[in-house]
């Protein structure tokens, strides 16, 4: 791991660190600890995530009417609903440099950034949003950020002469350069808690349990309880890894004897997991555990790239998620925009239930949901599905419908919203993509 900071190690002091052999689990922030003693108060980190599904939703079920309890969500949005009073939908955003380029490639590749892309051989695009914010806060953690996806990415060009780079990636670390995309789980995992070596497949807690007890008889027992519940959960996705960890062993041996690289393998041979249910939650969990123990406050997971061709046999669709979405208004095509809405639900509802001072880790967080099209079968980018979850530390008001399709072009762009969350995250720019003033009424 690379050296950082006296300020990020001071705050890596403060959240405390388990070690094992081979293997750093840090904890969630527990306040009874002595070095919280002359600190009147805890500031605690704000956190930005990405959730991305390509290929756009079944417009005739998106939508929402309404704020606080009295919000009204569509069919698709329904899983939100427990938690709608931390929220905030927002109808007509759309990156306008994207638009009339052509389809797919050209309608992702700028997304995150507003940037014009490049046809041809060399790729140019610009720096995400993610990304900006990770050059900043990333300077606190371990991790600048993690960088996830369920799908493998794909090479080549598109038929418009556009890098298949585009459709691939939604993180860019620079305009010629898309941040890699972990997509096994197990490589996640190890990432995050620094796991190396011959003891991989050994339980980190195991190997950290002797320090777990001792900190355990130095906190308060509402600390205590908090360090159980965390060292629970990390115990159920560990045993999820596990199972998925063999596969990538048992993927990668077949690889090596047929003499091909794994990831032209077909899905599961290349030993992602064949359910996407799985896959999904478990890189929903890892985001999760980085964010409560400040491993790092910047994440993106890219559930189902542009392009993608991913299949749902539990949704019972049979079309790949392409070709589905070129049926878009089909209850088919609506179960799979549900489900992939579903994990925002999902991490968003996990991160709620992580409490952090007078409120959760979701209220010091703030999750962007969003897809590259509306409309799948026209390829309709004009506007953009979009959904925020929490609070970023009380400078964003939630339980909100917000709908600009009508205040005209110059004030429904992506990049003003960019603008507004890098503000909030301490990241102030004069200019980001297209877009040189704040989101208004945000």
């Amino acid at each position: 791991m690379p050296k950082r900071t006296s300020k990020f190690q001071s705050a890596m002091t403060r959240r405390t660190v388990l070690r094992g052999a081979g293997v750093t689990m840090a904890l969630p922030l527990l306040q009874s600890l002595p070095c919280f003693a002359d600190t009147p108060s805890v500031t605690f980190p704000k956190r930005f995530a990405v959730l991305f599904m390509g290929n756009g939703i079944n417009e005739a079920h998106w939508d929402a009417q309404g704020c606080g309890a009295d919000m009204k969500l569509s069919k698709t949005l329904a899983p939100l609903e427990p938690i709608k009073h931390k929220i905030n939908v927002i109808h007509g955003l759309f990156q306008k440099r994207s638009v009339g380029l052509g389809i797919h490639p050209a309608q992702t590749g700028g997304l995150l950034s507003g940037a014009v892309i490049h046809k041809g051989a060399i790729i140019h695009a610009g720096v995400t949003v993610d990304q900006m914010i990770a050059n900043r806060v990333g300077e606190d953690t371990p991790q600048a950020s993690i960088v996830l996806a369920c799908e493998q990415p794909m090479t080549g060009y598109h038929e418009t002469n556009y890098s298949l780079a585009y459709s691939s990636h939604v993180s860019w670390q620079s305009p010629d350069s898309p941040v890699p995309n972990e997509v096994y789980p197990a490589l996640a995992w190890d990432s995050l808690f620094e796991n190396r070596g011959s003891l991989r497949n050994v339980s980190i807690l195991d190997r950290v349990r002797g320090e777990a007890a001792a900190l355990s008889t130095e906190i308060s027992s509402d600390d205590k309880v908090k360090l159980d519940e965390y060292l629970s959960s990390v115990r159920e996705v560990e045993k999820r890894v596990d199972g998925m960890r063999k596969s990538q062993e048992r993927a990668q041996e077949l690889a090596k004897q047929q003499n091909r690289p794994v990831f032209s393998m077909d899905r599961p041979a290349n030993g992602l997991p064949e359910d996407l249910r799985d896959h999904a939650r478990l890189m929903c969990d890892i985001i999760a555990i980085g964010f409560q123990t400040d491993k790092t406050r910047v994440a993106s997971l890219l559930l189902a790239r542009d392009l993608s061709a991913m299949y749902y046999p539990f949704l019972g669709v049979k079309d790949g998620h392409h070709s589905a979405s070129h049926d878009n208004l089909s209850e088919g095509y609506e179960r799979i925009s549900r489900f992939h809405l579903s994990q925002l639900a999902y991490l968003a509802t996990k991160l709620d239930g992580m409490p952090e001072g007078n409120g959760t880790v979701l209220d010091n967080s703030c999750l962007m949901f969003l897809s590259n099209m509306w409309i799948g079968r026209k390829h309709d980018n004009t506007r953009l599905p979009l959904v925020l979850a929490g609070g970023l530390g009380g400078t964003l008001e939630t339980g909100r419908t917000l709908d600009y399709l009508q205040a005209g072009d110059d004030n429904r762009k992506l990049c003003s919203l960019y603008l507004s969350i890098m503000d909030r995250m301490g990241v102030k720019l004069d200019q980001f993509g297209d877009a040189q003033t704040r989101l208004q009424n945000l």
